[in-house]
Order: structure tokens, then C-alpha cells, then sequence
């Protein structure tokens, strides 16, 4: 006999959208999902090391509550009584320690909630707990002195990807169906990639931030926030929920007039993609070539038109990689600076031991760019942009693999060589950074597995602020070649 109010009696854990429907129902109680939520981290935590932080004493309260207010008949959200995960980043709760994966901010507790949290919590959802991310997410695979590494729930041996890397692994353990994460160079893409499951980059702006004391910290390169979920309508609904304008984000925009969720819903016989295996400049592993093939098929299927197209970047990879990786290390400075005026805590100084080395090698390098390399890595992605946006001219979608090969071996930086090449291992394995040069959104969707057993992702891009289009043809995508059948289940991961 199984109890019928238990979300964990199914094969699969729930979607987000069916076990809010469920709870609206009667069917769950919000009590009954939360205490399934910490089960399931229970038995799969010391496996993948996905979870650091845990609020349990709070969330049982809030669960309790909110299974009174569906007993008493009271307005629901559109999330309510949902577990889901924030990232030991960028989004954090008052009263919840965030770490920022750093040694040193070990004991940092928040005194607020961010701008997208709230939104959650506005619409029912129920915050468990926080996910592990390399030190100031600087890295692909999520790993720190802190709290170590996070290994893939289709074996922890390899990497979840980086640096909501420990949120795509909850998620694809189902512990629960949202975990939040942020995308700088591709980290919310890479370990969705690297676990199997759907993230969604939006344009910068849509999903707004409101950080301090740089308020304009999402604009070089460009970051966006946003979440892992198991299904695409989950990641439509999340994004319904969190995006749009905030009068303390001077970049956000409004999203008046989108329905993500309906998006979903949308044919695809209408639709034109552009399918580049390797963007014309990155080297990437034959069966991930394979398994992308198979995925243009796939959209083929629904009735898509899909030709072989490579934009045509105007530079070399490497002069891509210099203007990435000068951005990139130049804004960890910039908050590395902040930090040491505002808190007086000097990372490169009294603390540079603390720091993972790669993270502090980081932090070097961008105190030594000037400003005139910081606004030439600008020419550099409006070369980008252009070569992205004049495919995207004639297609409405830009498809390509995520990762360039499937997970490696968890705790390293990445490979060394890609199908016999060698490459800089700690970016040339992503084709996830040029969208954060110009700012495209994109998505990481699974598009199967390994010979080994490990996933696969097929990366679709579409022109600045139509999540709409790549929510469509990654819900056509679903549906015709589903994956919720290849995760593991629990037991297996906590073996």
C-alpha cells in the first residue's frame, strides 16, 4: 500500500508544474513534498554532494503553513508548497548562510532575500536549501576548499558541470524539480549539459538581479540568472514567475505580453534552424557530434527545417577566448575590489591562501587588464554578436552542441584535448561563452547519452529576447524524444 499524499510513491519525482497542480488538488500536501524533498537529499547528498546549505526547521514551518492555507481554501501561487534550491551564489535568503563557495565567507549569512527569490516565494515556492558552485562560480567543474566537490548523479566519479553544478546535479537526482543557478560563460548550460537535465540561459535583463554595489555587474560579459528544472514546462513556468522589470535593476526590461508557458505548447512545422556541429571554430568529440546529429533529426521530426549553417566570426577562437576570459577575470577583480573597500577582507592578501588557486590566478589576472583591453574584448563581442546575428537574420534558432565532450572526471578543470586536440582546458570545451559575449539566449537541452551512459546536450540559441521560439522547439524536442526515463533513480545514486 502506498500513501497516496507521498510525491515519491512515482518512478520519477514530479514535475514542478504537476506537483503544484497535485497540491492544489489535495492529492500532496506541501508538508508531504517538502519532507519528500529532504528524503531524497537525505539519500542522495553523501553520493553527489549537491546540497550545502539545508533549512529545514524553516521550511517544515512554511510547508505547514501552506498546507493549512490549501485546507482553509486560500488563494494559491502558482508555485505553492514547490520545494526548490537557490545556488551558494548569487541568489540567497535572509537568514540562510551564502558562501560564495569561499573559505572565507564560510560564516557570511544574508540579511536580505534577491529580487527573484521573493518572486519564488510569492508564488508558493519553498526554499529547502542552497547547491554547491566552484568559488565565485569561476569554474566549469564544481569544486571548492569549502565544501568539495559535486559529483554527477549518473556517476559520481564525473563532473556535474560547472558552476550550478550542484544545482543540475539535485535536480537530476530529484531531489527537487527547480534549483536556481546563474550563467556568465555558460553556467547554467554546462552542468545542464553535464547532468541531463534543461537550463535555460534568458537575455540579460529579463530575469533581473538588483546586485550591489554594482548594479551593472550582469553587462560584461553578459550573466544572466535563471534555473534547472527536469522539464522544459518547468523551466517556462520559472521563467513566468521570475522574469520582468525591477525598479532597482537598471538593465531590466519588461516581459509584458509573454506567456513562456504557452510557448511550450507551440508546432514547430513552421520553424528554421541554422545547425552548426562546432560553431566553425571549436573542436568537439565525435559522439557528441553523433548525438547532436540525431537531435536536428529529432526537430526534423517535429516538422522544423533544419540546415548546416556556421557563423562566420570575423576572428580567431583564440582572439573569442582572450576577450571571454579578459571580461571575465576583470569583473572577478572588480568584486574582489569591492569587497576589500566595503568589508575590508583582501582575498589576494591575507586570505589568498584560502583561495582555490585557479579562483586567485583568476583575481590576479584581472587587476593586471587595463582599461582599454576591457573596452577591445567590447569590438570583439560585436564581431560575435554580428556573426551569431546574421545567422539568426535568416533562422530563427542557432542549434549546437552545449559541451564539447561528455563529463570528464569530477574535481579537474576539464580535458585536455578534444578528439585528439589539444585545447585550453578551461574554456575551449564550452560552446556556451560566445552567447555570453553577445548576449543571445540559449538553452542547454538533453539530447541523450554516451556510449558510457552519460548525457549529452544539444544547445539551442535564438535572437535577444525570443525565449518564446527556443522554449517551442525544446517542448517539441521533449516530447518527441523524452528523457525523463534516463535519470537514475535514488537508490542507485546513493549506493
Amino acid at each position: 500500500m502506498t500513501d497516496a499524499t507521498d510525491p515519491t510513491t512515482e518512478p520519477t519525482p514530479r514535475s514542478a508544474r504537476r506537483l503544484a497542480a497535485a497540491i492544489e488538488d489535495g492529492e500532496v500536501t506541501p508538508a508531504a513534498a517538502v519532507d519528500a524533498a529532504y528524503d531524497r537529499i537525505a539519500a542522495t547528498n553523501d553520493a553527489i554532494n549537491a546540497f550545502v546549505q539545508l533549512r529545514e526547521e524553516e521550511a517544515r514551518e512554511e510547508a505547514a503553513a501552506a498546507t493549512e492555507a490549501v485546507e482553509t481554501g486560500d488563494p494559491l501561487g502558482r508555485l505553492h508548497g514547490v520545494p526548490i534550491a537557490l545556488k551558494d551564489l548569487d541568489s540567497f535568503i535572509e537568514g540562510l548562510p551564502c558562501t560564495y563557495g569561499s573559505a572565507v565567507f564560510e560564516d557570511a549569512v544574508p540579511e536580505t532575500t534577491s529580487v527573484i527569490v521573493r518572486r519564488l516565494q510569492d508564488a508558493g515556492a519553498i526554499v529547502v536549501g542552497s547547491t554547491n558552485s566552484p568559488e565565485f562560480g569561476h569554474l566549469g567543474d564544481t569544486s571548492n576548499p569549502l565544501f568539495g566537490t559535486t559529483g554527477n548523479p549518473f556517476d559520481p566519479t564525473r563532473t556535474a558541470g560547472g558552476s550550478s553544478g550542484g544545482s543540475a546535479a539535485a535536480v537530476a537526482a530529484g531531489t527537487v524539480p527547480i534549483a536556481l543557478g546563474s550563467d556568465a560563460a555558460g553556467s547554467i548550460r554546462i552542468p545542464a549539459s553535464a547532468c541531463g537535465v534543461y537550463g535555460l540561459k534568458p537575455t540579460t535583463g529579463l530575469v533581473p538581479e538588483a546586485s550591489r554595489p554594482d548594479a551593472l555587474v550582469s553587462a560584461a560579459p553578459f550573466m544572466s540568472l535563471g534555473g534547472l528544472t527536469r522539464t522544459v514546462g518547468d523551466s517556462a513556468l520559472l521563467l513566468d514567475v521570475i522574469a520582468g522589470m525591477h525598479p532597482r535593476d537598471p538593465i531590466s526590461v519588461s516581459d509584458e505580453g509573454a506567456d513562456y508557458v504557452a510557448a511550450t505548447r507551440r508546432p514547430i512545422d513552421d520553424l528554421s534552424v541554422a545547425y552548426s556541429p562546432d560553431l566553425g571554430v571549436f573542436e568537439t568529440e565525435p559522439e557528441v557530434t553523433e548525438t547532436v546529429d540525431d537531435f536536428a533529426d529529432v526537430l526534423r521530426s517535429g516538422g522544423a527545417t533544419v540546415d548546416r549553417v556556421d557563423p562566420d566570426f570575423d576572428v580567431s577562437l583564440a582572439t573569442m577566448r582572450g576577450a571571454e576570459i579578459t571580461l571575465f577575470e576583470s569583473t572577478l577583480a572588480s568584486m574582489a575590489e569591492s569587497i576589500r573597500r566595503r568589508q575590508g577582507i583582501d582575498l589576494l592578501g591575507d586570505h589568498r591562501e584560502e583561495l582555490t588557486p585557479t579562483f586567485a590566478d583568476r583575481l590576479e589576472n584581472g587587476y593586471a587588464h587595463d582599461a582599454v583591453a576591457f573596452k577591445q574584448a567590447d569590438v570583439v563581442r560585436t564581431t560575435v554578436y554580428d556573426g551569431l546575428q546574421d545567422v539568426l537574420d535568416e533562422y530563427d534558432l542557432l542549434l549546437t552542441p552545449t559541451l564539447a565532450c561528455p563529463p570528464f572526471e569530477a574535481g579537474t578543470m576539464g580535458p585536455e584535448t578534444i578528439d585528439g586536440q589539444p585545447i585550453d582546458p578551461y574554456i575551449d570545451w564550452l560552446l556556451t561563452w560566445p552567447m555570453n559575449l553577445s548576449g543571445h539566449p540559449a538553452a542547454s537541452v538533453p539530447a541523450g547519452l554516451s556510449e558510457s551512459g552519460l548525457p549529452i546536450g544539444a544547445q539551442l540559441v535564438g535572437s535577444r529576447f525570443d525565449e518564446e521560439t527556443i522554449l517551442a522547439a525544446s517542448a517539441a524536442a521533449e516530447r518527441r524524444n523524452p528523457w525523463a526515463e534516463t535519470y537514475p533513480d535514488v537508490e542507485a545514486i546513493g549506493r
